[in-house]
C-alpha cells in the first residue's frame, strides 16, 4: 500500500500562494482527518493529494514514486450523472471488464442499502441518498486510498451516522482514509491522526487524542477552545 509524502509543496493561483511549504508523510493505512478554519486550505490540500491540482513548487510522491495508487474522492456535494443510481456506479467502473460492471454495481448498492433505488434517477435522490450513493460508488472502485471532503457537512444526523459507519467499514477493510471536516466530535470519533491547517500551512500533525488534549501549537489550541465543548487539558510549547 502506498501513502502520500509531501516535501516543500506549494500551490498558487494567479500569483497568490494558497498552500505554503507543506511537508509531511502519512502512515500507511491510517485514518487521517484534516481540520482548520474556513478558507484555511483543507479542500485544496485534499485535491492536491488526490491529483486534481498540481503543485507549483515541491514534490508529492507515493512511497518514493510518482505513480498514484488506486484512489477516489467523495465531495461535500456529490457529483451525480443524469442516469440511474446503478448506472452512476457502472459508469465509474467503465475501465473494468464490461461483464463485471453490472454485478459490481449491484453489490455496491446492496452494501449501501440502496438496492430499492437502483433504477431511480440519481439526480432526483435526496442529499443524503446521493451521498450514500457516492460512498457506494467509491466502495465499488476498491481504492487503496479514499479522500473525503466534508462528506457530512450538509446531512441530517441519520445520514451523517450512515456515512460515518460505512467510511469506518471501508477503513477497517484496509483502505487508507484522508478526510476533512468541521465537526470536531466526528474527527475525534473517527481519526487516528489529525492534520491541522491554517492560512495554507500545516501547523500540527498529531495522534488524535494528543491533538485534542495537548495540541502542539497555539493556533490549534485556540481553534479547539473556540469550536469544541471540551477545552484542551494543556498546550505544548511550539518548537
Amino acid at each position: 500500500m502506498s501513502s502520500p509524502s509531501l516535501k516543500s509543496v506549494s500551490f498558487s493561483i494567479n500569483g497568490t500562494e494558497l498552500l505554503k511549504d507543506l511537508s509531511l508523510s502519512l502512515e500507511k493505512g491510517s485514518f487521517t482527518v484534516v481540520l482548520g478554519p474556513n478558507g484555511s486550505g483543507k479542500s485544496l490540500f485534499l485535491r492536491l493529494c488526490h491529483g486534481l491540482l498540481q503543485p507549483n513548487k515541491g514534490n508529492l510522491s507515493w512511497n518514493g514514486s510518482s505513480a498514484r495508487p488506486p484512489q477516489t474522492m467523495v465531495f461535500q456535494k456529490p457529483v451525480m450523472l443524469r442516469r440511474s443510481a446503478k448506472e452512476n456506479i457502472m459508469y465509474a467502473l467503465r475501465n473494468c471488464p464490461k461483464g463485471e460492471r453490472a454485478e459490481r454495481a449491484q453489490q455496491a448498492l446492496k452494501w449501501a442499502g440502496l438496492e430499492r433505488l437502483s433504477g431511480r434517477m440519481a439526480t432526483v435522490l435526496s442529499g443524503g441518498q446521493q451521498q450514500r450513493l457516492a460512498i457506494a460508488r467509491a466502495w465499488a472502485l476498491k481504492p487503496e486510498i479514499l479522500f473525503l471532503d466534508e462528506p457530512t457537512a450538509s446531512l441530517d444526523p441519520g445520514a451523517c451516522d450512515y456515512v460515518e459507519e460505512h467510511v469506518k467499514t471501508m477503513h477497517e477493510s484496509g483502505i487508507q482514509v484522508l478526510m476533512s471536516t468541521h465537526n470536531l466530535a466526528q474527527a475525534r470519533r473517527l481519526a487516528q491522526q489529525i492534520i491541522y491547517i491554517q492560512d495554507g500551512r500545516i501547523m500540527a500533525q498529531q495522534p488524535v487524542e494528543e491533538f485534542f488534549t495537548q495540541p502542539s501549537c497555539d493556533e490549534a489550541y485556540e481553534f479547539i477552545r473556540r469550536e469544541f465543548v471540551i477545552e484542551p487539558v494543556t498546550k505544548l510549547k511550539s518548537v
